[in-house]
């Protein structure tokens, strides 16, 4: 009894995981990777329009960044409602608090400009809004409302979550256009692009808000008998329903209703068209779902933060501008580039994964080094500082003696 207690808890462990959720994230960081690389390095005589193809890439690409954020919100809300503890006493409230800031830190740390900073100005691009800030405030943001929530009705969560979400879709048109200039740039930059951000709250923090209420219907039916495969139908339904026929039913509640809104989000109907591809990958990964228990996907899709990073770094240079895109932008031909873009994808994952098995070594060893440096540095102390006194001291006399 004593030695199957163990296998039983790991076993628990080992199937309570949903696994489909990390290849889903695996899928969208290895289709960011790819998609960040073609973009940035294929040559531009190769961009046409109406090579099916590229069509095709083009189109795929598009899915990466709402495929991101939705699995966010999910993850996010999940392991939150998951906790037996509520409100403020939530572990995961600190947590996320904790990653939401770190993430944001290190949005602004990668477009930070050296050379900039050496010459006593900061980059301009520094205060752009990317993925990384975007989603660590939408984090933020899905926290408040869960506190707020929790101290009125909890059971709200997941109804006021969705509505908050297709609001967002539906007011696009209106936030779109705004330029928000009563508010200082670095705060503006959250909510227009005009500035130059690439991300912003409007619409993405949506797609974290379905997310999340999508978590929420996970944790809720779970575990009843032929979730899954309901589930997965029904995705399927609702996604085939949003990419072929949103933009008609819109344009059907314009005419009930008079309310111009839905005409102009149905003539620019992107938002609910990407949703519903989101879905229905969804619904591709949880028919899958048995495939994905291997421990590659699962260390890929747990480390997305730091492939996120090591791609900015070798790709777009950052700090020192040294990146690939420096050397061959707009460049390569398509063999080259899905040559080079799968040696990217693996390159780049290597270094991660490889960081991760030999972690606790080579932070074992960068504190040997610092140690042992600093330990030099106090031992040369004292002798720099005699010798630079004694510098100072002659240069003195000279100086008086020159004078007289």
């Amino acid at each position: 009894m004593e030695t199957t207690q163990p296998k039983t808890t790991i076993m628990t462990k080992r199937t309570s995981r949903l696994h489909f959720l990390d290849a889903i994230r695996a899928f969208a960081i290895l289709m960011m990777l790819q998609g960040h690389f073609v973009h940035s390095l294929l040559g531009d005589v190769y961009r046409d329009k109406n090579n099916i193809v590229y069509t095709i890439w083009e189109y795929f690409r598009g899915m990466t960044a709402p495929t991101f954020f939705t699995i966010t919100g999910f993850i996010f809300t999940y392991l939150l409602l998951k906790q037996n503890t509520k409100g403020i006493d939530n572990p995961r409230v600190l947590k996320g608090i904790k990653r939401a800031t770190k993430v944001i830190f290190w949005g602004y740390l990668l477009r930070l400009s050296f050379y900039a900073v050496f010459t006593g100005t900061v980059n301009p691009s520094f205060f752009y809004v990317d993925v990384l800030q975007c989603i660590g405030t939408s984090l933020l943001l899905l926290i408040g409302v869960y506190l707020i929530l929790s101290q009125i009705n909890e059971a709200w969560f997941q109804n006021v979550i969705l509505g908050i979400g297709v609001i967002i879709f539906l007011l696009q048109p209106i936030y779109g256009s705004c330029i928000l200039e009563f508010l200082p740039q670095t705060v503006a930059n959250y909510f227009t692009n005009r500035n130059g951000s690439i991300f912003t709250l409007l619409p993405w923090f949506g797609y974290v808000c379905i997310g999340s209420f999508m978590a929420s219907l996970f944790l809720k039916y779970g575990k009843q008998k032929m979730f899954y495969p309901y589930a997965a139908i029904m995705l399927l339904s609702i996604g085939v329903v949003l990419v072929f026929y949103s933009s008609t039913m819109l344009m059907v509640v314009y005419r009930m209703t008079g309310v111009g809104i839905f005409k102009s989000v149905a003539y620019n109907n992107f938002l609910f068209i990407r949703l519903g591809n989101v879905c229905m990958l969804f619904s591709v990964f949880i028919m899958m779902k048995n495939y994905f228990t291997n421990h590659m996907i699962t260390k890929i899709g747990g480390s997305t933060l730091s492939i996120y990073i090591v791609h900015f770094f070798v790709l777009y240079g950052s700090w020192f501008g040294l990146g690939l895109s420096r050397f061959f932008y707009h460049s390569l031909t398509p063999i080259q580039t899905f040559i080079g873009a799968l040696l990217f994808i693996i390159g780049v994952c290597a270094i991660v994964l490889c960081y991760y098995k030999y972690e606790e070594e080579l932070k074992l060893q960068t504190h040997h080094v610092f140690k042992s440096t600093n330990q030099k540095i106090k031992a040369v102390l004292p002798e720099a500082f005699i010798l630079f006194r004694n510098t100072i001291i002659r240069t003195y006399r000279n100086i008086r003696y020159t004078r007289r």
